[in-house]
């Protein structure tokens, strides 16, 4: 039946104010622990506190069933990244120690910015994140507003800019940044647009030569389906001189394995890189 007209978006409408309050109920009955339901662009997410393996408490951003972001409330902690990939981004900044000027593309609860921040005093960090809902609910309960003022008097800044990832990089300035974190998704799914021959090579406009292209990228399957990373690493080598892959995963909260592809047309030489050769390499990923 096709119902009066009208009736079937007001059945959708409702399905979907159901449907996120059935995930908020969810939310108070699993951790009980001042949750949050947060309207996203791609979807309903869920703001709520849990703890570590040792018991810290941990704020942590949800969406699409996975884990977007992190903070420890601690206030000694709040700037200390929770994730394992998140302090592996920083690796980016070691093989650039002279870095003056960072871009993250992809907010989320700006866990790798807050890290510049509070550990490299005098670097001018911008984020572009595309959803407003994500910048708001960073600067509400991830502490973001303390993070740009510690920049601030470190000598340094946190811009952040409410825009496209890609539109972002491929206005940015010719030579305008030292290092450059990708870590842009939808839920558990990536953000194609990000990782193509076009984004790669507008990534390496915008850097500085010798600069240092840093990439989150996620496995499937519980570990067992990595032909994104295969892709992401074949497309890099299409732009860049240099590309290594190390393990950054984090096996007290992830179900899938997180590895950082790092890019540059500088030497790289990181010690824990995981070797490669022509066979492991996937489909190099074009613009539509």
């Amino acid at each position: 039946m096709s119902g009066r007209p009208g009736e079937k978006n007001h059945r959708l409408a409702a399905l979907a104010l159901a449907g996120a309050a059935a995930l908020a109920l969810a939310a108070r009955r699993a951790w009980s622990l001042d949750p949050h339901l947060v309207r996203t662009a791609s979807g309903p997410a869920l703001v709520y506190t849990t703890r570590d393996a040792v018991g810290a408490r941990v704020r942590v951003l949800r969406t699409g069933g996975v884990y977007q972001s992190a903070t420890y409330l601690d206030e000694a902690r709040r700037m200390e990244p929770v994730f394992a990939y998140y302090r592996a981004f920083a690796r980016a900044l070691e093989l650039r120690p002279g870095a003056r000027r960072v871009l993250a593309v992809g907010g989320g609860g700006f866990a790798f910015p807050k890290l510049v921040a509070a550990e490299h005093p005098g670097v001018r960090t911008d984020v572009a994140e595309i959803d407003p809902a994500v910048i708001r609910a960073a600067r509400r309960w991830f502490f973001l507003d303390d993070a740009v003022a510690l920049a601030r008097a470190g000598g340094g800044d946190l811009r952040v800019f409410s825009d496209d990832g890609r539109a972002f990089l491929e206005r940015a300035p010719e030579a305008s940044y030292d290092v450059i974190a990708l870590d842009a998704f939808v839920g558990a799914e990536p953000v194609w647009a990000l990782a193509t021959v076009g984004a790669l090579r507008a990534a390496r406009r915008a850097l500085v030569p010798g600069g240092v292209l840093a990439a989150n990228v996620v496995s499937r399957d519980g570990g067992a389906d990595v032909s994104f990373l295969r892709s992401v690493v074949a497309t890099a080598r299409v732009v860049f001189s240099h590309v290594e892959v190390f393990p950054a995963t984090d096996d007290s909260h992830a179900a899938e394995d997180n590895y950082l592809v790092v890019a540059s047309d500088g030497s790289l030489c990181l010690s824990d890189a995981i070797g490669y050769d022509a066979d492991f390499l996937g489909e190099v990923l074009l613009d539509e």
